[in-house]
């Protein structure tokens, strides 16, 4: 048997009779042909939007629509891969009690996915900072390429969390739009770096945490401390870590399995060992 096989035997093995809860991250989603900030193919460093400066300064605000504007055409075109279909076949046969994400774009729903703590939020939902309205993504889309017809003429390459790379001196000429009900600033429905998770969020990740009797680490370095802090209080609590990402993580000295592939190869093979099904699309759906 290779390495990777045995490595999987022991991920099978540790989670077969036990009931657990999946920590996932941006490799889960990273082959739905969404990149991340620090795995496979990126070449150099990014500047992350900040929290605090979305939040103070319309120039960043201006960038971040600028640019996101051109992401979201590519972002909302992906479409869930193995790994996320694997992990919804393992909730309904009843073995994966949730999924608690770091990501923002929705796949786990779109995959079948029932019980889903999105700890950053969600791309697809955009509030008001001012009057808490929400409107979907697809909408402010719209109303942004109104006020900015030729925008999609600008070339832009993907980049993580809905943002496309582009010239700092193309951003200058984009018109961004404001809420539809007050007039006030709008903000995607998601946590930037630097903020806070609101505490009804953390709440729901705990809950579905005290469900785990053992939890899988998915896609994830876990170098952002909330998901990091899921795996600490598992160490303090004795129950086993597990992890599947193809790349180092800050866990790699604590956890009982590791298993060094990609998501979307390695869970597909989980999910039929454990439930004898090849995960290949939603539970349920006629595809």
């Amino acid at each position: 048997m290779s390495d990777d096989g045995a490595a999987l035997e022991r991920l099978a093995s540790l989670l077969r009779g036990r009931r657990f809860v999946a920590l996932t991250g941006a490799g889960c989603s990273t082959e739905s042909g969404i990149p991340d900030y620090r795995g496979e193919g990126r070449t150099g460093p990014r500047r992350p939007i900040q929290h605090d400066a979305y939040l103070r300064r319309p120039e960043v605000r201006q960038r971040y629509w600028a640019r996101a504007t051109l992401g979201w055409l590519r972002f909302s075109a992906a479409q869930p891969n193995p790994a996320h279909h694997a992990l919804a076949v393992l909730e309904q046969a009843g073995l994966l009690a949730g999924i608690i994400t770091q990501n923002v774009d929705r796949l786990h729903h779109a995959a079948g996915s029932r019980r889903v703590v999105e700890l950053h939020g969600a791309l697809a939902e955009v509030r008001c900072l001012d009057c808490a309205a929400v409107e979907k993504r697809d909408s402010v889309q719209a109303r942004l390429m109104t006020e900015n017809p030729d925008w999609v003429q600008h070339a832009a390459s993907v980049a993580p969390d809905g943002d496309a790379d582009l010239p700092e001196q193309a951003v200058a000429a984009f018109r961004v739009v404001t809420c539809a009900s007050c007039g006030g600033v709008l903000m995607p429905n998601v946590v930037f770096f630097g903020g806070n998770v609101p505490e009804v969020t953390v709440r729901a990740a705990w809950e579905l945490f005290d469900a785990a009797e053992v939890l899988l680490v998915v896609g994830s370095s876990l170098t952002v401390y909330s998901g990091f802090r899921f795996v600490r209080r598992a160490s303090e609590r004795g129950v086993p870590v597990a992890v599947v990402n193809l790349g180092p993580t800050r866990a790699d000295d604590t956890v009982q399995v590791r298993v060094a592939e990609r998501a979307g190869e390695v869970l597909p093979r989980l999910a039929a060992t454990l439930t004898g099904q090849i995960p290949t699309s939603p539970p349920g759906s006629s595809s």
